[in-house]
């Protein structure tokens, strides 16, 4: 749409419209590849890819940048020197001050920057107000802990020379050697190599220079730039000052600011993470060849129109953080730049010793990190566990908010319900159908005129009684609010964004106007303080009138999607606070913009109530710490199987990248899924962490209830289910908030050891609840395929049928059912009565699936607090763990919370909440002629209350464990008890 730009006003407003009406009436298609830079496309990422082709096919190649060794200090953890750069064929050198900071977590930073010009000495274009250093504020936005400096690091004396070595994390197990000349760093833990930086001389910076104006030659858009040779490093100047890509130019007035470097894993075959992206978990290659990427995995923030399975472009987010797997050994690194990034992996294998017999050759992981602009600054960890490398990157970059329960529960949204009493016929249509939900959501077509704040009179004259229904059934009601404002005269959202200088400027300083939904708009910058809190204003429910307590909010196209800006997204020569240019901080943009909006939720119920709710935000956009504020969802998938298959790898890609809360739109969001694939789907999604179905506003209608028999019995099978293990999933989300642990697990988070499972990505665990779910994603599949890692005895969630491992077990699965698995030795906490919502399953009574493994033993745990409030800080919930021994043939509940002020207030809330029903799997056969259980509350029968309760055996049948049943044995969930076999 870049040819918007020369259109009038008015005509512009009709291509708007033309174009939204071309959405509606057109099929869909793929993505649209000429719209999205490759790296040849992109100058840095051309530049530093030719600079590692130079450096890689040199053996003589040495990189040029040293540690000055006069400069190098050590004091209180924090290593400081100066690398020197020399400039090629000049006595120039570039002076860039470095930091490497060792933490107490065991974490180590490396920060090299770039020495502050002088006024004068570096001349910006166009007179630009660009701020003239490089962006030093992502950790302002990222970093929230785990920063303490190390009081044990240590300089190790026995360095050699050329070389510094500080010891440093648990035990001092950990070392950092820092090579000099050239200059590289080795991580190593218990005296082996993790992680090289530099170890191939691909590090590059590319320091800032004054404008030499040169002769200019026409070059069309595609043609080849002309490069001049220096000293065989190919320095190609077609893209330092300026760059042209779709139409629109990108103006330079610093030049060419890139920073790369090379980080080699040696001997892990396998990395992760670098979220978010349709591939596989597992990293591939990206320098080309067979089942190989040709292209880097890219990293900048864009709204990508029905984006392609199996591919490195750019998505919405951008987390990059990287883990590499071995046999029972994790690293990672996270890369904290902002900028536009590209990283290109490729392997290497060793061929094995013939002297060392049985040993085979290893796989080592190299990967090359290139980002246009900012600081070279990167966080490592050396594990050892996947564990110990994702929990030390979430207490970097702060683990996932403990959220409200309804969130986690089933969403139904579309483009869109059309009125209030649209809404209203839909929720009493979910009941009579008695299909559970817990949300309905509303996209942009509520706003009048695409004006956020407001509400279309015609459409939704009464959002408050809308509302009011949904409480009935404690059901919410999410609207969507974009970054973009409607420029439209008398409208006091643009008003008063433009009075008050909140919006983000363009390269001049004037305000920014570009298209999106409305048309003309303007968008908030968030980066401002100024407009932060101004944005908490337009929540209150005085200001944004029609709004109750149940609604809470989306954030969608906030990467910024700028429809006639490049790539569809904004210029990168635009101002933020502070002159930042957009280019510098853009992957961070969209994370701001759902910072302000939790934050004015948060605000909009303190206004009103000394004990506020918390808040529930999705945002499409993302970064490294975005987890802290909400839920996110894979975009603009399509109603396809391939769609529906990847998503299970995107969203463990998610998990283990520490953004734990995120799902994909069941159903697809471009087009009509068959029956099959919807069912299929649903069952999929009852496996996300968020789970929502969403549509297209040119779909057919898809709620449950029309799907017609058997497909609705089977969602609404799918959707019991998930209702029915909510405190199992709530406890997983209570896990992910306090370690950063995530909420579904690939394989090889869950069994570190085995290698034949690091690849796999189909299959996932919830939580540290030992089920296992497999769901089907191809056409027509009745029985599905599950890899067992362990040797550990795994049962069928529903007919108890016994798999055992290790090894791949094939499972039926007919349409009506989910591939579901229970390992033994754990205990799964559930709730069976079939509800409306999750609200009115508050003070239902819980089931406990005693799952008896090889050692006899189990053990699970149950968290439970009000679900929406923060006074579980003040130990206001039940946090109970559950062992089952062998040896003593008892099922016992163990306190493990941490009492506060609350603590007994809820407790007495909560006393009429009892267990159930207790089901044992695996049952011993000695309990065949057992009739009855002895139950003993609260230290006994001495102290406490003491009784009996029924025993229910079942014998084995066919390839089914035997399994018995206690019900009721009248034990309060929050209280200690003991039940003896």
């Amino acid at each position: 749409m870049n040819w918007i730009n020369g259109l009038g006003r008015g005509w512009k407003a009709l291509v708007a419209v033309a174009c939204v009406l071309c959405l509606l009436v057109t099929p869909a298609v793929t993505v649209k590849h000429e719209n999205f830079k490759t790296c040849d496309q992109s100058g840095f990422c051309r530049r530093n890819r030719a600079y590692a082709d130079t450096a890689l096919s040199n053996s003589k190649w040495q990189s040029p940048y040293t540690l000055d060794s006069s400069t190098v200090k050590f004091d209180k953890g924090i290593l400081t020197g100066v690398v020197d750069k020399k400039i090629t064929n000049t006595d120039q050198t570039v002076r860039l001050p470095l930091k490497v900071t060792f933490h107490e977590s065991g974490t180590a930073r490396v920060t090299i920057d770039e020495e502050k010009r002088q006024k004068g000495e570096i001349e910006l274009r166009h007179d630009s107000k660009a701020r003239k250093e490089r962006y030093n504020e992502a950790e302002k936005w990222a970093i929230v802990g785990g920063t303490v400096v190390s009081t044990g690091a240590a300089l190790n004396k026995d360095a050699e020379k050329g070389s510094t070595r500080v010891m440093y994390g648990p035990g001092s197990k950990f070392e950092a050697i820092i090579q000099h000349a050239p200059f590289g760093v080795q991580f190593k833990r218990d005296g082996e190599t993790q992680i090289k930086l530099n170890d191939r001389g691909l590090m590059n910076m590319e320091h800032w220079r004054p404008k030499v104006d040169k002769p200019e030659t026409e070059q069309k858009e595609g043609e080849e730039a002309v490069v001049a040779e220096s000293d065989n490093i190919a320095e190609d100047e077609s893209t330092w000052w300026d760059e042209s890509f779709g139409g629109n130019t990108d103006s330079k007035p610093r030049g060419p600011e890139a920073v790369a470097m090379d980080i080699e894993f040696p001997a892990y075959q396998y990395v992760y993470g670098a979220a978010s992206h349709a591939g596989p978990l597992a990293l591939k290659e990206t320098r080309g060849g067979d089942g190989k990427y040709s292209d880097p995995y890219r990293l900048y923030n864009s709204d990508v129109f029905e984006y392609e399975m199996d591919s490195p472009m750019t998505l919405y987010g951008a987390i990059p953080f990287m883990q590499a797997q071995k046999k029972d050994s994790a690293v990672g690194v996270f890369w904290l730049n902002a900028a536009e990034t590209w990283i290109d992996i490729t392997k290497s294998t060793s061929s094995a010793n013939p002297l060392s017999l049985g040993i085979g050759g290893t796989t080592s992981t190299d990967t090359h990190w290139i980002s246009e602009s900012g600081l070279l600054d990167l966080f490592i960890f050396l594990g050892p566990t996947p564990q110990d490398v994702i929990g030390a990157y979430g207490e970097l970059t702060g683990y996932t908010q403990l959220p409200q329960q309804f969130s986690i529960a089933h969403h139904q949204c579309r483009w869109n319900y059309v009125t209030d009493e649209d809404v209203k016929d839909v929720d009493r249509k979910f009941d009579k159908s008695k299909i559970p939900y817990d949300v309905i959501w509303l996209d942009i077509e509520y706003t009048d005129g695409k004006k956020y704040f407001t509400w279309d009179p015609m459409t939704f004259p009464d959002p408050i009684n809308m509302q009011k229904q949904l409480d009935e059934h404690q059901r919410k009601l999410v609207a969507i609010i974009d970054p973009h404002i409607k420029n439209e005269g008398g409208y006091s959202v643009v008003d008063e964004l433009k009075s008050k200088d909140l919006a983000i400027k363009n390269k001049d300083g004037n305000i920014y106007e570009g298209w999106c939904w409305p048309g003309s708009s303007h968008w908030i910058d968030c980066f401002n303080p100024k407009a932060r809190e101004w944005w908490k204003t337009l929540f209150r429910y005085d200001k944004f009138k029609g709004t109750a307590k149940n609604m809470f909010i989306w954030n969608d196209m906030n990467e910024p999607s700028v429809f006639n800006g490049p790539e569809t997204t904004a210029p990168k020569d635009l101002l933020h606070h502070g002159n930042w240019e957009h280019r510098d901080l853009h992957n961070i943009n969209g994370m701001t913009f759902v910072n302000a909006t939790y934050d004015a939720i948060l605000s909009r119920d303190k206004d009103e109530d000394k004990h506020p709710i918390r808040p529930f935000v999705l945002t499409r956009s993302f970064y490294a710490g975005s987890q802290r504020l909400g839920a996110m969802w894979t975009g603009d998938n399509q109603a396809a199987w391939p769609h529906l298959e990847a998503s299970i790898p995107m969203v463990l890609s998610m998990g283990i990248s520490g953004f734990p809360f995120a799902g994909a739109d069941v159903g697809g969001f471009f087009g009509n899924p068959s029956k099959e694939l919807l069912a299929r789907w649903y069952q999929a999604g009852a496996f996300y962490p968020f789970f929502r179905a969403h549509a297209h506003i040119d779909t057919r209608r898809r709620e449950p209830y029309l799907a017609g028999e058997p497909y609705t019995q089977i969602i609404s099978q799918a959707l019991r289910l998930r209702y029915s293990l909510l405190p199992a999933w709530y406890t997983a989300f209570h896990e992910a908030s306090t370690t950063g642990a995530p909420i579904v697990r690939p394989n090889y988070y869950v069994h570190p050891s085995d290698e034949k499972g690091f690849a796999i990505d189909d299959q996932l665990y919830l939580g540290s609840t030992g089920l296992l779910a497999k769901p089907v994603t191809k056409e027509g599949q009745e029985s599905q395929d599950i890899y067992l890692a362990d040797k550990e005895k795994y049962f069928d969630y529903f007919d108890f049928w016994q798999y055992e491992g290790p090894g791949t077990v094939s499972v039926a699965a007919p349409l009506d059912t989910i591939p579901l698995l229970m390992q033994g030795g754990n205990i799964i906490p559930r709730r069976e009565r079939p509800r409306r919502s999750s609200g009115l399953m508050k003070y239902d009574p819980i089931t406990l699936v005693v799952v008896l493994g090889n050692s006899g033993d189990a053990e699970g745990t149950l968290y439970l607090d009000d679900g929406e409030s923060y006074e579980y800080q003040s130990g206001a919930y039940i946090h109970r763990r559950f062992k089952y021994s062998t040896s003593t043939s008892s099922l016992t509940s163990e306190d493990v919370s941490s009492p506060g002020k609350k603590t007994k207030e809820y407790l007495k809330l909560m006393e009429k909440v009892r267990v159930e029903r207790i089901v044992v799997v695996n049952a011993p056969e000695g309990w065949s002629g057992k009739k009855e259980v002895e139950v003993a509350e609260e230290g006994g029968a001495k102290s406490g209350k003491s009784g009996k309760a029924e025993l229910e055996w079942h014998g084995k049948v066919e390839g089914k464990a035997a399994w018995a049943v206690v019900r009721d044995p009248g034990v309060r969930v929050g209280e200690g008890w003991k039940i003896q076999f």
